[in-house]
């Protein structure tokens, strides 16, 4: 072989050199034809083209204004001299060519050929398709074809063939002549001999632009062995290139010559060990195209499994692999495993043998926890991957009806008898996984794939191999929850199940049916009239006009017929007969009578809950004695106590006792609730004291050597308990084509949505109404009927008014340019998006799902009825929320001056008789109304086409007008009597403004104790302090130290329940849901009243869906191991306008409320460019938000508490910048006297104006997706959620005045026992702060620390004592927490609030609402780094420099990772979700030096996150240069 065939380096250019950013102009994607190549071109171009390539796809998208310039610059100011331009350079391109090719036909000198070669090149590099047309390409094609077959002169066969490569460039069509003289024999030739590298390589770029237009001549001509023959010969970059080609060629595979491609099944099967995505994702492509072609063929499936390729293939899915391949290559892998187990005895063995049960439960695994944000709108990847593996597993087990004349069944049967230790381990891994799967939530056809393998696995299992596998699980429990689905397939299975169970097992599993009420469900099968309930097609799941069976869905056999077209194997009384023959072989001769019996258990918790509800029955006097209080502690103390018991109650004992509704009984006070106001008054008390007492019973541990405390027991039987009876619906779409549609009611919009048909007809007996002019109109079917009512109500007036039918048509005129995308929607859609409403909606759809006849829908009790202004449904005042006095009095405020005409007139809406609920919108209505009538199509076409005739009239009743704030305002008012230094709003919001009468359920009972005991784990410091201050006021307690304890918390994530998450996921995947409005009303309303049941992923899907009108998606590529990371840094915004924004480094905070000032209130993407600075795009606006935050962190702008640190006590990271603050406990607004007011006090003024900026930028950031670098203390954060601040909290930011003041409360509290108690022995007993008497304490009315705040009305001077002691400690805390904080906040609430509504926050908890602004804050690890870095360029994850980076960023501590991600990134912090959501993905790349290879330093392009890091000679050398240049390399943007 030649010298100049000598195998490349890997090596690739530098990328453009210097410091950190990128410039715009550095992503433009380049093509093949827009530069001459050379003779002397190398792999080199190759590789930089590849690398251009990739930055332009990774990075940030041009904005708007780069778009103009571009325009304007291109422009010309006349068509004609443009026509005139191209025309004359085509005319002199063709004579050009005439010429070149005259001279090649007529050159026999080496030399002149390849002068005419090398012009001829050029040419095509320059010309455009028109220049040259098809009479002259056919005119080339044989020369060139025969020019590429010299053999003494390399040169010309290396330009002949680049020629060639050109004009399938410039011209596609050129192919077809190329390949008509014989060019593809010739480029095989060439490659098969591999005499020049080079030459190789331009036949692979020949053959790879051939393959494109004619890939059977490709296949025929043999160029899939010849491409792949010597492919280890050539570069990464190469190789990519002809594996390009055999996908082409695979794309069109043909079953008439077989040896053409299964011939390079074995170096596809060796090119899959390969560490290159790029390259494995084209191998794995080949070989799912040859798997489907051959897929008919037992022997060739058998020929291609010989060669590794289900070792491979196992390898690459695993979730070990390095190899990170994308969503549809990693399913199709799937499937290929699918068609080889199907039709390959031999792969279906090697499966068992490598242990596929181990990898399929990892990946089932992955599924169960995909709670996350990652998700397309109309393609749910996770759900087409668990329909594969579930498709792999069905194959794997044989169909449990063998048909004869089937002996590869027969066979794989034999193989699972003759191992029957394989079976079991098959059984063992994956049916606690497949059990959890169901159960947690997932679809009717997951379900069922599912269901159908735990069927086969206990058909093929023996006696014993079955009893010690169904060990490994609550079985009995699983059917249970089976059997509530209440699905045709799905019971059917069940009961399958069941019947192989009592075969196999007759007497083992008899009492565990009963107790787990497995028996129960089967007798409610028995009879028609209770079977009526069950449905063929469960979850509302409906498609067209034809439902889709899953008696198909699992099916991998051939076959004509559709899945939809197919009949459903199921015949109607299939379940019924099933369910008594089971009956009657196995429980009817047990003598079971499920009418009476029940087990000992459940006998003995009815007694319990019996005994408490006598109790409670009692009169108030009654309950307030002492003896009565002693009874129902020791019945509670009982109760947790059985309750705790791990495993002796079981789910359907623990609902059917009673003992859940006698707890809520017992917290919510019905006897208070529904008395009268004098009531109220008296004993409201009472249900403050039985919530503190059941609070303290189950956050103290009766058995301390239990590990799980009363509480967590009790959540985990709740939770259950919600999964086993809850029937929320999931409404699906599915398959439904969304379409663009004009919306006259109520906005008189473009939708990308259809509407309803809607005619508004007057009710016959109502007169002071007139009739709607227009017939039937357009209807937004996703907005509140409020809103429509605001839009109907002026028109049908009986007064004189204009002519509204002209009115709507200049509406529609000028509206008349829309935009298609939700997101571009006016802010009245965002609006009407948030339905946010209280318990009484909630009972309502609970009464549907329970199958309650008498439903009725009751009005809102809280609406505004302004006709004149579309009301924001999610104004409406949630009763269940922690905070509800500050919306409260600003909508009674509102709502006062409108008492006009317009106000007091409501109307009431029907539709076929029955009223709907106007907080509801158009479209839940309807489905309401269906799933209440039991209509299982629910989603049928004519749901959109049908025309709806709604009738209105007056509503003549008179609302009751905010009763329930009155009862919230008298409790919140009692308790400030009782303690008036902690009046515990909190509690009273936990059952005062619930009033549960008329409510009922078992899933509402479930969600109310939950919400309960979610409560009690959030306020357990508030519970035992105050058992301790109280201990303390009687003499219990002598020391203030005994004070302090500890509080196990139980984690969040254990109030999440798995199978409502993954519901309301499922309906947010929806195609239709484009706002809260579009989904059924229970996601809205169950994750308003009690949002801790889902997942903070999912919250975070649903907030961004509400609050800013979109769902939250990322756009890098998803490795199959990904579990669903949460938010991303940037997050795909669609339609959404961008905004460049220049702003200057030296008036950060000037350029941000500019900003602000003009971009608040528009929904526009803002991008930031600094001045005199060439960078722009996402790390530099990243960079910009985390300036702005470091300039609200500086001193001196009286913002925040740590403003008034001294000097001397400052820490020492404090004194190197004394210009900053340094928080330890966080951020917390500075008190400022309620005596300043912004006209007298110009600091306090800027105050003021900084708080509503900060407010701005947040939820801009939010709005963006932006990471935030602000240390917010965790009081702060409950402030942005709305929830009131008490003593309690100022622990959390100032631990030194919060313990002080909590002492100081014990102190309150004995002072007050003394003084009701005068025969306490007062020498003994007496109230000094450590030996110290108030007096001497020698405290004055001023605020600590603030001597220019004087608390109260009194003069400062005044002096602490005794008497005053209390009034001391109550205006500290209000000035701390309270008054002196509430302008700040006001303005702070006021500025977020321009962005979008702060409210919508309030389904996060502090800490997820820290995540949410600030990303993560913890310390990655060494799994993270491998899988969530992409490694590119020349370099690979085995590189010697990438090993040492490795190693070096799991060195650093959190300032140097946070460095690191500054350098990089543009952000001190990853976003919410960590390495794995960080958008674009971190990539390294091989940063090439021009001088020595220790001289560079790493250089970074920030918008695309990449890093370009020269091969540096050891890794101690990298890390000082590393450590150099993300400490040195701040502050500035500029090319890189």
């Amino acid at each position: 072989m030649a010298s100049r065939g000598q195998k490349r380096n890997e090596e690739v250019d530098e990328l453009p050199a210097d410091k950190r950013a990128c410039n715009s102009l550095e992503f433009r994607p380049s093509s093949s034809n827009s530069s001459a190549q050379t003779l002397t071109s190398t792999a080199h171009e190759a590789q930089d083209a590849d690398m251009d390539t990739s930055s332009s796809t990774s990075g940030s998208t041009r904005s708007e204004g780069d778009g103009e310039k571009e325009s304007a610059y291109g422009s010309c100011d006349s068509d004609n001299s443009i026509h005139d331009y191209y025309r004359n350079r085509s005319l002199s391109d063709q004579s050009k060519f005439k010429r070149v090719l005259s001279g090649l036909s007529e050159e026999v000198e080496e030399s002149g050929q390849l002068a005419q070669l090398t012009e001829l090149c050029e040419l095509l590099s320059f010309c455009s398709d028109s220049s040259l047309s098809s009479p002259m390409v056919d005119s080339f094609s044989p020369v060139l074809v025969s020019l590429a077959r010299h053999e003494s002169n390399p040169n010309i066969m290396l330009l002949a063939i680049r020629a060639i490569t050109y004009l399938c460039d410039v011209n596609p069509r050129s192919s077809v002549f190329i390949v008509r003289h014989d060019a593809i024999p010739v480029l095989c030739q060439r490659l098969m001999a591999i005499e020049y590298l080079d030459v190789a390589e331009q036949c692979l770029q020949a053959l790879e632009k051939i393959s494109r237009e004619q890939p059977v001549a490709c296949l025929q001509s043999g160029a899939i062995m010849a491409v792949l023959g010597y492919i280890d010969f050539f570069s990464t970059s190469v190789q990519r290139v002809a594996l390009s080609t055999v996908v082409n060629i695979c794309k069109k595979l043909s079953s008439e010559s077989p040896s053409l491609f299964m011939e390079a099944v074995p170096i596809l099967c060796n090119l899959l060990q390969y560490e290159d995505r790029q390259l494995v994702e084209s191998v794995s492509t080949c070989l799912i195209k040859i798997g489907e072609q051959v897929s008919r063929s037992t022997d060739m499936l058998d020929d291609i499994c010989k060669h590794g390729l289900v070792e491979h293939t196992l390898h690459l899915i695993g979730l070990n692999s390095r190899t990170t391949l994308s969503r549809p290559t990693y399913i199709g892998l799937i499937g290929l495993l699918v068609k080889l187990a199907t039709g390959s005895t031999v792969a279906f063995r090697t499966l068992f043998e490598l242990n596929i049960s181990s990898i399929v439960k990892d990946m089932l695994s992955t599924y169960d926890l995909a709670h996350g944000i990652q998700s397309t709108p109309l393609v749910d990847g996770h759900q087409s991957q668990i329909n594969e593996v579930l498709k792999l597993l069905n194959e794997l087990l044989p169909t449990i009806t063998v048909e004869e004349g089937s002996p590869q069944k027969t066979d794989k049967e034999a193989f699972l008898v003759n191992h029957p230790d394989i079976l079991h381990k098959f059984g063992v891994d994956l049916l606690p996984i497949l059990i959890q799967v169901v159960n947690s939530g997932v679809n009717l056809f997951i379900c069922y794939g599912c269901l159908s393998v735990i069927n086969k696995l206990v058909h093929l299992s023996s006696s014993d191999a079955l009893h010690s596998l169904l060990q490994t699980a609550n079985f009995s429990s699983f059917l249970a929850g089976v059997f509530a689905r209440k699905e045709h397939h799905v019971v059917l299975l069940a009961l399958q199940i069941v019947d192989t169970i009592m075969v196999k097992l007759p007497h083992v599993y008899l009492n565990s049916f009963i107790k787990e009420g497995v028996l129960f469900a089967i007798y409610g099968l028995l009879s028609p009239d209770k079977d009526s309930n069950i449905s063929s097609v469960s979850d509302g799941i409906a498609s067209r006009e034809v439902q889709r069976c899953p008696c198909f869905a699992f099916d991998t056999g051939q076959s004509s017929k559709s899945p939809e077209n197919r009949t459903c194997k199921l015949q109607s009384d299939t379940v019924q007969n099933l369910a008594k023959h089971i009956w009657a072989t196995f429980f009817e001769t047990e003598s079971v009578n499920p009418e009476k019996g029940v087990t000992d258990i459940l006998q003995k918790l009815r007694t319990l809950s019996t005994a408490l509800t006598t109790l409670l029955g009692k009169s108030m006097e009654d309950a307030t004695s002492s003896q009565q209080e002693e009874d129902v502690f020791n019945l509670l103390h009982q109760i947790i106590s059985e309750l705790n018991e791990k495993d002796s109650i079981s789910t359907f004992e623990f609902v059917e006792s009673g003992i859940i509704k006698a707890f809520v009984g017992y917290l919510s006070n019905a006897i208070y609730l529904s008395g009268k106001d004098d009531y109220v008054a008296k004993y409201s008390y009472i249900a403050e004291k039985r919530f503190e007492v059941i609070g303290r019973l189950l956050l103290t541990s009766a058995d301390p050597s239990r590990k799980e405390s009363p509480l967590l027991s009790l959540v985990q039987r709740l939770q259950s308990a919600l999964s086993s009876v809850e029937g929320f619906p999931i409404i699906s779409s599915n398959t439904y084509k969304r379409r663009n549609s004009y919306a006259t009611i109520p906005y008189g919009r473009c939708t990308s949505y259809p509407c309803l048909k809607v005619q508004f007809v007057r009710e016959s007996l109502e007169t002071c109404l007139q009739d709607y002019i227009e017939d039937v109109v357009n209807v937004d079917p996703f907005v509140p009927l409020d809103e429509i009512e605001g839009y109907l109500l002026p028109r049908v007036k009986n007064k004189k008014t204009k002519n509204l039918k002209l009115e709507s048509e200049d509406l529609k005129e000028k509206d008349g340019s829309c935009s298609h995308s939700p997101s571009d929607s006016s802010s009245s859609q965002l609006k009407s998006a948030d339905v946010v409403t209280g318990t009484e909606m909630l009972v309502d759809v609970l009464k549907v799902q329970e199958g309650n006849p008498s439903l009725v829908l009751s009005s809102p009790a809280e609406k505004s009825s302004s006709p004149e202004k579309a009301v924001d449904s999610a104004d409406i005042v949630n009763v269940q929320t922690d905070h509800v006095e500050e919306e409260g009095h600003n909508k009674d405020g509102s709502g006062s001056n409108m008492d006009d005409d317009h106000t007091s007139l409501n109307l009431l809406f029907y539709l076929e008789g029955q009223q709907l609920n106007r907080e509801l919108t158009l479209y839940q209505s309807i489905l309401e109304q269906q799933t209440e009538a039991g209509h299982n199509n629910i989603l049928s076409a004519s749901l959109w086409s049908r025309t709806y005739k709604i009738t209105y009239r007056r509503d003549g009743t008179i609302k009751p007008s905010h009763s329930e704030h009155r009862h919230d305002e008298a409790l919140s008012s009692l308790l400030s009597r009782r303690t008036s230094l902690v009046p515990f709003p909190c509690f009273a919001c936990m059952f005062a403004s619930e009033n549960d009468s008329g409510k009922s359920g078992p899933t509402y009972d479930i969600l109310s104790l939950l919400k309960r005991m979610e409560g009690i784990n959030r306020l357990r410091f508030h519970l035992m302090y105050r058992a301790r201050v109280s201990e303390f006021a009687e003499g219990g307690i002598h020391d203030f130290e005994k004070l302090n304890f500890s509080v196990d918390e139980i984690p969040q994530n254990k109030f999440v329940n798995k199978k409502l998450t993954e519901k309301l996921e499922q309906q947010m995947r929806d195609p239709m849901a484009v706002s809260a409005g579009a989904m059924p009303a229970w996601c809205s309303q169950l994750i308003a009243w009690c949002p801790f049941l889902f997942s903070f992923e999912a919250r975070c899907k649903y907030f961004y869906l509400v609050a800013l009108g979109r769902l939250l998606h990322q756009t890098h590529s998803v490795s199959h191991a990904d579990v669903g990371g949460s938010s991303g840094r940037q997050q795909n915004h669609g339609s959404i306008p961008r905004k460049k924004i220049l702003v200057h480094r030296n008036k950060i905070l000037e350029s941000a409320s500019q900003m602000m000032e003009l971009h608040a209130r528009q929904k526009v993407l803002l991008e930031v460019e600094y001045s005199e600075e060439v960078g722009t795009g996402l790390g530099p606006t990243l960079e910009f938000y985390t300036l702005v935050c470091r300039e609200f962190q500086r001193s001196g702008l009286g913002m925040w508490r740590e403003d008034h640190v001294p000097l001397h006590s400052r820490t020492s990271s404090e004194a190197e910048d004394s210009g900053f603050l340094s928080a330890p406990f966080g951020l917390f607004p500075c008190p400022w006297s309620p005596s300043l007011t912004v006209a007298t006090s110009t600091t306090y003024s800027e105050v003021i104006r900084k708080f509503s900026l900060l407010g701005q930028i947040i939820a801009k950031a939010l709005q963006d997706g932006r990471v935030l670098d602000l240390p917010f203390s965790k009081a702060f954060y409950k402030i942005i959620l709305g929830k009131e601040l008490d003593l309690y909290d100022i622990q959390s930011f100032d631990p030194a005045l919060g313990r002080t003041l909590l002492e100081f409360l014990a102190l309150v509290e004995r002072n007050k026992y003394l003084t009701s108690h005068p025969e306490e022995n007062m020498h003994d007993f007496n109230v000094c702060l450590r030996s110290t008497k108030i007096e001497d304490l020698c405290l004055d009315f001023t605020l600590p620390g603030y001597p220019d705040y004087a608390l109260g009305s009194e003069s400062q001077s005044k002096m602490v004592n005794l008497y005053n002691f209390e009034e001391y400690v109550t205006l500290m805390v209000d000035a701390t927490v309270k008054s002196g904080i509430a302008r700040q906040v006001d303005a702070f609430k006021s500025g977020f609030d321009q962005v979008f509504p702060i409210k919508h926050l309030k389904v996060f908890t502090e800490e997820e609402l820290e995540r949410l602004l600030c990303g993560e804050h913890v310390l990655w690890n060494s799994d993270e780094l491998l899988e969530h870095i992409k490694f590119d360029h020349g370099y690979t994850i085995s590189s010697s420099p990438i090993v040492h980076l490795l190693e070096i960023m799991l060195e650093f501590d959190l300032e140097q990772q946070r460095a690191f991600l500054q350098f990089v990134t543009g952000a001190p912090r990853l976003p919410t979700g960590g390495l794995a959501s960080l958008n674009p993905k971190l990539t390294i790349v091989r940063k090439h030096c021009s001088k020595e290879i220790n001289a560079d330093l790493p250089s970074v392009m920030t918008c695309a996150n990449y890093l370009k890091l020269p091969p540096y000679s050891s890794k101690e050398v990298m890390k000082e240069k590393l450590l150099y240049a993300i400490t040195e390399g701040q502050g500035s943007f500029h090319l890189s």
